[in-house]
């Protein structure tokens, strides 16, 4: 009985590798729209008071919190860095025995004559360096405007979830949308959203299988190798 008890907290970590990865995406994902106060206005044969969201002068775009708005995503990032240095040093030094006059004492003449210097040094250096990053990112969600800040901005976020085979794949999206880089069709591309964070996960064996175990993670947090 004992035993059991022991495997509780270990079944309850378990159970936590389960839930939804975390995410970069700041914020709500969805917001309904707020309640709107009736209208007694006077109506007309097509124009109803109450409804704003019939406009006959104006395209029909996101503009208010819990309108949908689609975004085309279009994100490639190219980066390149390239350096090298060299550097080279070449030293010689060569001494030879001075001319000596003077009276003529047998041996020392002849030692003296056979004494020279000479040396040289050398050194070089050769670093060479380079990194390469490139990613892509392509594709279409759609998003709800969670927030509408006082220069006339909207703040969207949305998730799109997608379950095949007992795998779950995630992809979310904020950022800041200016009204004017909508396009035709209620939709802007994610190169045009300001703060942009997107992401794309995946829940399930797949994405489990890549992701290093507990107790290794657990021997490599104080082992210096």
């Amino acid at each position: 009985m004992k035993r059991i008890w022991l495997l509780l907290p270990l079944l309850g970590l378990l159970a936590a590798c389960s839930n939804t990865p975390k995410t970069i995406v700041e914020g709500p994902l969805t917001v309904r729209p707020p309640k709107q106060v009736a209208n007694t206005g006077q109506n007309g044969a097509i124009y109803q008071a109450n409804n704003s969201r019939l406009n006959l002068f104006e395209d029909r775009i996101a503009r208010n919190m819990g309108d949908t708005l689609t975004i085309s995503i279009e994100e490639k990032l190219d980066a390149k860095n390239k350096a090298e240095t060299k550097t080279s040093t070449s030293n010689t030094f060569t001494s030879t025995t001075p001319s000596i006059t003077g009276p003529y004492i047998p041996g020392v003449i002849e030692n003296l004559a056979k004494i020279g210097v000479s040396g040289a040094s050398s050194s070089a250096f050769n670093g060479k360096g380079e990194s390469n990053n490139s990613n892509s990112f392509t594709g279409t969600i759609s998003v709800t405007v969670v927030d509408v800040l006082n220069n006339g901005n909207l703040v969207v976020a949305g998730e799109k979830q997608i379950a095949l085979n007992q795998e779950t794949t995630f992809v979310r999206f904020s950022g800041v949308v200016d009204p004017r880089d909508i396009k035709i069709g209620n939709t802007v591309s994610s190169t045009k959203v300001a703060d942009a964070r997107i992401e794309q996960r995946g829940d399930g064996q797949v994405d489990a299988s890549q992701a290093m175990g507990w107790l290794a993670k657990f021997f490599l947090s104080f082992l210096p190798f």
